[in-house]
């Protein structure tokens, strides 16, 4: 995936918040597509964010900036990704 190149090997970010994520009950994929019980799901990607001076973010699958990656910020995209998920399950009720 384009998005991950220049990922040193000994650190996937993405990786790293899939795990937090299965704390919550949720399943991401290798491509992160976490996905809810009802199977509401969201598409993540990781990627040098340029208006930071490079530094790796989390961004949704339409390329909206979430969060940046380590330093204890996959919790801030945690915490995106689980009321995204929550209003499109809302949406879908509707």
């Amino acid at each position: 995936m384009d998005d991950r190149a220049g990922i040193p090997d000994s650190y996937d970010p993405l990786a790293a918040l899939g795990r937090k994520l299965a704390l919550h009950g949720l399943t991401a994929t290798t491509m992160l597509r976490v996905a809810d019980a009802a199977g509401v799901s969201v598409t993540i990607t990781c990627r040098p964010r340029e208006e930071d001076g490079g530094r790796l973010w989390f961004f949704t699958g339409a390329g909206e900036p979430i969060s940046e990656t380590g330093g204890g910020h996959e919790r801030d995209a945690v915490l995106y990704i689980l009321g995204r998920l929550a209003r499109r399950a809302e949406e879908a009720a509707r």
